[in-house]
């Protein structure tokens, strides 16, 4: 049993019989009246984000979880296909579950979150940052690049994002997957 003074980014407890993994919290002292802690949590059954304030002190049941590599193979009708990089052993997993899947790539590693007791996979954790191609963007106007200015670029993946005006088609670049921005070009 946890309480609301160990909550932590990260930390996965049990709600309401479904299993939660804490995004953000914030703990509270009012002027006047208790304490809380306010929190934002995501389902990992469904991804859906959920955010419930717990009164200081209230008891928390945690989840024993594991994070074990592995490596993206495909997407079909069934969800997206995972490899063990250890035994081989393949999981599915739906998109709700994985916090950036825009941004998968065949072949790339990722962290699966496991429940410990139950051996079932949770979510699917892409690394900070990724590498990717820019397969089709605008030509940058030359003279235009001393505003803080972007334009729209869809990279190998599919998807969109925005980049400085000076990236050209077929450069590769270093993208944030926490929040879907441009970081720099590849080196």
């Amino acid at each position: 049993m946890a309480s609301t003074a160990d909550i932590r980014n990260g930390l996965c407890i049990d709600h309401d019989g479904q299993p939660f993994q804490i995004i953000e919290f914030l703990h509270v002292k009012p002027g006047k009246g208790a304490a809380f802690v306010r929190t934002k949590m995501r389902n990992l059954n469904n991804g859906r984000v959920l955010e419930h304030t717990f009164p200081s002190g209230a008891k928390l049941t945690e989840i024993r979880v594991e994070t074990r590599d592995y490596q993206y193979l495909y997407k079909d009708g069934e969800g997206y296909h995972f490899m063990n990089n250890d035994d081989f052993n393949q999981v599915v997993l739906p998109e709700a579950v994985i916090n950036a899947p825009q941004f998968l790539k065949e072949g790339m590693n990722c962290m699966v979150v496991f429940h410990a007791d139950e051996e079932r996979p949770l979510s699917c954790d892409l690394p900070t940052t990724v590498t990717l191609e820019i397969t089709y963007t605008e030509p940058g106007l030359k003279g235009n690049t001393a505003t803080n200015a972007s334009k729209p670029a869809t990279v190998e993946t599919g998807a969109e994002i925005r980049v400085p005006l000076f990236i050209e088609q077929g450069e590769r670049i270093v993208i944030n997957t926490l929040d879907g921005s441009y970081r720099e070009r590849a080196k």
